[in-house]
């Protein structure tokens, strides 16, 4: 922390909580958490980035170990695709699974820096005295993405069925086209529509979230004594070792759910 005030567990974790905003006070609905969207994009560019590098220096032989592991990636995402959705799923879905998921688990992976190095930079050369690095523990970042999906459903609903189409499922299903029947089932699409985003960005917030106080606490422990400098490394430590299963299995949840809810999109009640 950049101020000379006695730290405290909460003060310290409050501290590592806060966002850098724009504007700073008074934003209400339009404040900017700059620090998410930056981290946000420059996770994107790392990832376009990388997946520019290899295939740039793709061959067609024998491949080196960037090549492969790249291309396991690829049959990775295609193979659960292909689960799922039964159209040309390399028009438009594979590619869009590939960019959810690498992107989800760069950001997830912000949470393995230690919040105080980061704030070496942050605060003792960037004078920023707030400074989020994970971007999916911000509810905003997770029900945006989930948003983008949400309106791709919609999209993708409309183009396979038509407007009047997706119209009169909304209607006349899943309880039949009895005009007697039109409110339950609008009532019961609503209830569809609207628990989808809302379900699709709090898993992930959460968990990354919680995984983000539990770090912050080893850290407060390791600060705390000798002894808990021991037991906060081992248990900083062991806990790192358990979030990557997190990380990677939050990135690929995120991106089933993507690829599930376009497919249903696009398939009748």
């Amino acid at each position: 922390m950049a101020s000379g005030a006695a730290l405290t567990p909460s003060s310290y974790i409050a501290h590592h909580l806060s966002f850098l905003q724009a504007p700073a006070e008074g934003g209400g609905f339009w404040t900017l958490n700059v620090d998410s969207v930056a981290t946000g994009a420059l996770m994107g560019v790392v990832g376009l980035g990388f997946l520019w590098w290899v295939v740039r220096g793709a061959t067609s032989g024998v491949p080196g170990k960037r090549q492969a592991f790249v291309e396991l990636l690829f049959d990775f995402i295609d193979d659960q695709v292909r689960g799922v959705f039964h159209g040309n799923r390399n028009r438009f879905l594979a590619p869009l699974a590939l960019t959810v998921f690498v992107w989800t688990v760069l950001m997830n992976s912000m949470d393995f820096l230690p919040v105080d190095w980061i704030g070496l930079l942050t605060e003792g050369v960037l004078r920023l005295h707030a400074f989020r690095p994970v971007p999916t523990a911000d509810i905003n970042v997770t029900f945006a993405l989930a948003l983008s999906v949400w309106l791709l459903m919609i999209f993708h609903a409309i183009s396979a069925k038509g407007l009047g189409g997706w119209i009169h499922e909304l209607f006349c299903a899943p309880f039949g086209s009895n005009p007697l029947l039109w409110p339950a089932n609008l009532a019961f699409n609503l209830v569809e529509y609207v628990s989808k985003p809302l379900s699709h960005s709090m898993r992930l917030y959460g968990n990354m979230y919680a995984g983000e106080i539990i770090f912050l606490l080893l850290w407060m422990l390791a600060a705390a004594h000798w002894a808990g400098t021991v037991f906060g490394v081992v248990l900083g430590l062991g806990w790192a070792i358990f979030h990557i299963l997190i990380v990677l299995l939050q990135a690929y949840i995120f991106m089933m759910l993507t690829v599930v809810y376009i497919s249903m999109a696009q398939e009748g009640h």
